[in-house]
């Protein structure tokens, strides 16, 4: 399965940090847990490529804004 397939496994995500310091991913789906955790730098670089993608997938799916003339 590729990044850009559409998929019907429906899963959990939690986020939150860890007693060590470090920031934990929690997927939970039907037979599966796993939890990944990394460091404070990691998780802020996760968090920028999110916003990136959200941002990409939000600029998809807009309308294109008209240019009328005058």
């Amino acid at each position: 399965m590729g990044i850009d397939k559409e998929s019907d496994i429906a899963a959990n995500l939690q986020i939150g940090p860890t007693t060590l310091g470090m920031v934990r991913l929690y997927i939970e789906a039907e037979g599966v847990e796993l939890p990944l955790d990394f460091d404070p730098e990691e998780a802020e670089e996760i968090a920028e490529e999110l916003l990136a993608a959200a941002a990409a997938a939000r600029a998809m799916t807009e309308a294109p804004k008209s240019n009328p003339r005058k």
